[in-house]
């Protein structure tokens, strides 16, 4: 399969994966609704390359990494209120979800999902030209710092040794 046969997802995610992530802030708050407030503040690249310059790989990685958060709010969205007569449990984002909801403005990149065929995203995800970037989500617990430690490679699950000795 050629690059102009491969569907443009797995572009996408590829760009995602290659994304250097850098986390400078993650705020946790409590919400009305006895959940969680997240606000996670970092940048896609190194803030300066290896000769001191400032550098930035959001031409490279915005789109990819949007959309990457996409999937994986979309994954573990589940339905609130009346919103379940919408729900399918067997039901994938796609580029389509993202086009949708993605607007440029005040020079920002930004991205608002609020209730997807059922599923209640509640997120924003705002990419700046200088390579920073705003991840907020409500009502989703804090699921969000899972879906960025996944975007950096961290393994979330270990083993438990047989004999139930902490690891």
């Amino acid at each position: 399969m050629n690059d102009q046969d491969e569907p443009i997802e797995y572009e996408l995610l590829r760009q995602a994966a290659l994304a250097e992530i850098v986390v400078d802030d993650t705020q946790i708050n409590p919400t009305t609704a006895d959940d969680r407030h997240v606000r996670i503040e970092g940048r896609l690249g190194l803030e300066e390359d290896e000769d001191g310059e400032p550098d930035s790989d959001v031409e490279h990685y915005a789109f990819g990494f949007i959309y990457a958060l996409g999937v994986l709010s979309f994954a573990d969205a589940r339905p609130r209120g009346n919103s379940g007569m919408d729900f399918e449990e067997k039901d994938d984002w796609a580029v389509s979800d993202m086009l949708r909801r993605l607007r440029f403005e005040g020079g920002e990149l930004r991205f608002y999902a609020d209730y997807v065929r059922g599923r209640c995203l509640k997120t924003t995800v705002i990419v700046r030209a200088d390579g920073t970037f705003m991840l907020d989500t409500v009502n989703r617990g804090e699921t969000a710092t899972r879906w960025i430690a996944k975007l950096q490679g961290q393994k979330l699950l270990r083993a438990i040794p047989a004999d139930g000795a902490k690891p």
